[in-house]
């Protein structure tokens, strides 16, 4: 019965099904625990409930009015709480209805609702005065009995603290039920179990009907059940009194504030006057600063125009500069890819390439040694036959006493001597046939006839190096070893992406990738032989002559421009080196001719040759002069003989010294056709001190002073190039042909002395050779012995043979 009493309520508020769950609940918990809740302080906690029926009621402003304050907060709303309050007279029907609450009944919504109007009405008129409350009293705010079956969170946020600490359930339950206080001790230990503590708190989270005291705070806590809200209010504060409970003796409590209390201002009525003027201005006022901020809006978002359109153009160049360097990363991997390949392709075939053309070199090479060693055999052989100091001692030196090497040696030169005079009737018979035989004199001519089996067995050979030279890259594809695949593949790089190109270096890597590509092409390539072929007209030639030369604007500095240039620098150069060192025959006229012939080619096509850094044609030059030197040092020979041997001009010495000395007049014009390539100062000191001082002077002394002479140095001066002399001021020739000139002067004077007490004929002739002398001296710029010459011998017509020179 007691727990009835305390759970009464409304029926409309709580159905049986909670109440009923809520006394089992508490029914179980009180077996449970057998503990009593008491109070913890006066100022912490709300006063004990009295038990069931002892609740003083709220209504009667005198505080004998009773009402039930169970342990729900009953509040009921209505949706015309918004109408404005009436005139005080207007609630003395409502006001009445007040005092007939009888004890122990419950209000119901008029009445509430006429208890809430009457504050309010006292509120708007000031006759409100706030509700003080004893310390460790506060005033009681009911809620709408529906809030406590609400979300958590929203009960949360409606809930009001009290200014006295709210009581726990246990506590106002075993008030209401009558617990006797002699069980403290035990409530008090319950209260500390911390299991019975979080219980507690579940409960009033599920909503259990324990009233929740809170502030008074009008404007915030509105009802979730209707559209139009009410201020929650408590029953205390509806009639203007302190909240109290009987078990404290509230109807003591004075009219003090609470530190929880919220004061209330009367609103002032003063306020400043409106004019028209006012309200233009400030309307002008805010014009202006809408115009203002529109301007700046408009500014704001013209930039925001300009940076999006900058922003696309840049999204359409980056998208289109993206796939560029998606296609330029894919065709220089390709690149990169076909290029290791290339170079692995190459470290394996360059030492094939480089052995083939050794063994090329090696080839000619021992080709020309034994022709110039057969030459100077012979020149050997025939010194020792026709010198008049020889003796058996001398021609077969250091011999045994049995005589078996000497017999060796004599069919050997027997053999030479065979060969020799063969060879020679041969050149005799074909200048016959071609009508040179009256204007040839022998030793001009060059003995250079192989045998059959020399030409079989050089040729065989030649023959099996190009049939291995051919294979080389017989097991690799076309695109790595053909120069136009090559260079296709190079020129599609720089067309496309020339930056790169550049960046690389390719125009100077390419002479060297295409160097041993060349060099087997140019396996068989002498320029010394009739039949070679002009490397111009080559393949590798026609098909990198126009690389790099697009119709395109030219690049400054673009070392393709110089690709064919340096290659025939790398390539063609070291060649002519090897050949000029070892193939080259400074005795033959034609090889002379045909060398000169190319290397002058090189120095007026190709700059880069001209230049004296260039290593590759220092390397050239130097091996010229080390073969011209090395022939002066090896093959010159120039015989000594009585004049009384010489008399007779058809015996073997003196054929044999017209042979020595036209061989070496020969050699003096091929040392001087290298006049304009070779520096005058290196000519001049082969040509005149090496050759002609050291070994041709030398036979003009041991020759018939006369017109063999004349004839002789005539073709002496005809080697000289005739721009020695053409700059030359003054009467003296070049220091080097001094000697040269005094002979010319001593062959003049020998010659008038010869013709003395001569006939008329002969003086006439003598004369005549005098004349010729002046003329040699007039052509080498020495004038000096030549006004000599003609004083001496009384030669009126000096000026006519000086101008006729």
């Amino acid at each position: 019965k007691e727990t009835e009493e305390v759970f009464k309520v409304k029926k409309s508020s709580y159905s049986k099904k909670i109440v009923k769950q809520l006394k089992k609940e508490y029914k179980e918990d009180l077996e449970k625990s057998k503990v009593r809740t008491e109070v913890n302080s006066p100022t912490d906690v709300e006063p004990p409930l009295e038990k069931t029926g002892q609740i003083k009621d709220i209504g009667q402003e005198d505080g004998t009015a009773n009402s039930e304050h169970g342990e729900e907060e009953m509040e009921v709303e209505s949706e015309k709480e918004e109408e404005k309050p009436k005139a005080g007279g207007a609630f003395s029907s409502a006001l009445s209805s007040l005092n007939v609450l009888r004890p122990g009944e419950i209000p119901d919504a008029a009445f509430i609702h006429a208890a809430r109007k009457k504050r309010q009405m006292a509120r708007e008129l000031g006759d409100f005065t706030p509700v003080d409350s004893e310390p460790g009293k506060g005033r009681l705010v009911r809620e709408d009995e529906n809030d406590a079956s609400d979300d958590e969170d929203d009960d949360e946020k409606r809930r009001i603290v009290f200014t006295v600490k709210e009581k726990s359930q246990r506590q106002k339950i075993a008030e209401e039920i009558g617990i006797e206080g002699s069980d403290d001790e035990a409530l008090v230990a319950g209260e500390q179990d911390e299991e019975l503590s979080r219980w507690e708190q579940e409960q009033i989270r599920k909503g259990i009907n324990i009233p929740q005291a809170r502030i008074y705070q009008p404007a915030e806590v509105n009802n979730l059940y209707y559209q139009n809200t009410y201020q929650t209010l408590s029953y205390g504060s509806s009639y203007g009194i302190p909240y109290t409970y009987a078990a404290y003796g509230s109807s003591e409590t004075k009219s003090q504030k609470t530190d929880n209390t919220v004061p209330f201002k009367t609103p002032s009525n003063e306020m400043t006057p409106v004019t028209i003027d006012l309200v233009k201005k400030q309307l002008k006022d805010r014009l202006d600063s809408m115009k203002e901020l529109h301007k700046a809006n408009r500014q704001q978002y013209a930039k925001h125009q300009q940076s999006r359109e900058d922003s696309t153009k840049a999204i359409e160049r980056l998208e289109g500069s993206s796939g560029g360097i998606g296609e330029q990363y894919k065709f220089l991997q390709e690149m990169r890819g076909y290029v290791q390949d290339l170079l692995e392709c190459f470290s394996e075939k360059v030492p094939l390439i480089n052995e083939l053309e050794s063994a090329m070199h090696q080839l000619y090479k021992q080709r020309a040694s034994r022709l110039v060693q057969r030459r100077q055999d012979d020149i050997k052989d025939e010194s020792s036959e026709f010198s008049s100091h020889s003796n058996k001692a001398l021609m077969a030196p250091n011999l045994e006493s049995f005589g078996r090497d000497r017999v060796i040696y004599q069919e050997q030169v027997k053999r030479r001597t065979a060969e020799r005079e063969a060879r020679r009737a041969r050149r005799r018979q074909a200048r016959e046939q071609t009508g040179k035989m009256a204007d040839h004199l022998e030793g001009l001519s060059s003995d250079d006839e192989e045998t059959s089996t020399d030409v079989t067995n050089f040729n065989m050979e030649r023959d099996r190096i190009l049939k291995e030279s051919s294979k080389v890259f017989e097991d690799v594809l076309e695109s790595f070893y053909s120069i136009d695949c090559i260079k296709s593949q190079f020129e599609a790089w720089r067309s496309k992406y020339f930056a790169s190109y550049k960046d690389a270096y390719i125009g100077l890597c390419l002479p060297k990738l295409f160097n041993p590509l060349i060099r087997l092409q140019l396996l068989i390539w002498t320029p010394l032989e009739g039949k070679c072929r002009d490397f111009e007209t080559m393949l590798w030639f026609e098909s990198l002559l126009f690389y790099g030369c697009e119709e395109q604007e030219q690049v400054k500095d673009d070392a393709d421009i110089s690709l064919l240039p340096t290659i025939v620098e790398r390539v063609v150069l070291p060649k002519l080196t090897v050949i000029s060192e070892n193939i080259w025959d400074p005795f033959s006229t034609t090889q002379t001719s045909r060398m000169v012939a190319i290397v002058q080619k090189l120095v007026d096509g190709y700059p880069s040759v001209v230049n004296a850094e260039n290593k590759n044609t220092q390397m050239l030059l130097k091996a010229l002069l080390l073969r011209m030197r090395r022939t002066l040092d090896d093959d010159v020979f120039m015989p000594l003989y009585p004049k009384n041997i010489l008399e007779n001009k058809n015996s073997g010495p003196y054929l044999f010294f017209q042979r020595q000395f036209w061989s070496s007049v020969k050699l003096l014009g091929n040392f001087l056709q290298w006049y304009g390539i070779l520096s005058n100062k290196t000519l001049q000191e082969l040509s005149i001190d090496g050759l002609l001082n050291r070994y041709i002077l030398m036979a003009f002394q041991n020759s018939e002073y006369g017109e063999d002479s004349i004839k002789k140095a005539q073709s002496v001066i005809a080697c000289f190039p005739k721009q020695w002399f053409a700059n030359l001021k003054g009467d003296k020739t070049i220091s080097q042909l001094e000697n040269f000139c005094r002979y010319l002067v001593h062959l003049a004077d020998t010659i008038y002395r010869n013709s003395i007490g001569c006939s008329d004929v002969e003086k006439r002739n003598a004369r005549e050779h005098i004349k010729q002398v002046i003329k040699l001296l007039a052509s080498i710029r020495a004038l000096d012995h030549a006004v000599t010459v003609a004083n001496d011998h009384n030669v009126k017509e000096l000026k006519i043979l000086i101008e006729g020179k």
